[in-house]
């Protein structure tokens, strides 16, 4: 597999999350009064919120440097993507990081803010990027972790089906 196939692949991914998480945003903003609750369906219910800071308002009023860590973490996102472009489900994992973190630059760039609009119980309002940036984020890891122990298997040479076992009785020829 060339490295071009999962860039091109993640790339795909990002895209869409790019365009479901503005177009979202877009309804939301146009459609939700800041501030007021739609009731959705069972605890789920949409806002209007807008989040200056990082992760559930973290850091708030940061600007500059919460776009310029991104770029950063965007850098070091495709940096590691290429390479390590054998991994399985890199790329996915790749794309919805990126095309996430994309989306909710676009919001800082163009309106000093991220909008959130879902939802749930005991949890702030977030978006459909921090959806596909925390998908990624579990992706990765498991890829990782499901890479390093068949390595380890590797190593340890336990990869692949156990040893048929002999019968103790077999007189050897």
């Amino acid at each position: 597999m060339t490295a071009r196939g999962p860039f091109l692949r993640a790339g795909l991914v990002a895209a869409a999350v790019i365009v479901v998480d503005q177009l979202s945003k877009s309804v939301a903003s146009s459609g939700i009064e800041r501030g007021s609750r739609v009731e959705l369906l069972g605890p789920l219910k949409l806002t209007l919120s807008h989040n200056d800071g990082v992760a559930f308002g973290l850091a708030g009023g940061g600007g500059v440097l919460v776009i310029g860590l991104s770029m950063i973490a965007l850098i070091a996102l495709g940096a590691f993507v290429a390479s390590t472009p054998h991994r399985k489900g890199i790329w996915l994992a790749a794309g919805l990081i990126f095309g996430g973190a994309v989306g909710n630059l676009v919001d800082r760039v163009r309106l000093g803010h991220v909008v959130d609009f879902i939802l749930l119980p005991g949890w702030p309002a977030f978006n459909f990027a921090d959806c596909a940036i925390t998908v990624g984020v579990v992706l990765l890891t498991w890829s990782l972790v499901r890479d390093d122990r068949g390595n380890r298997n590797r190593d340890r040479g336990t990869e692949g089906p156990a040893p048929e076992k002999r019968d103790s009785t077999e007189v050897a020829a």
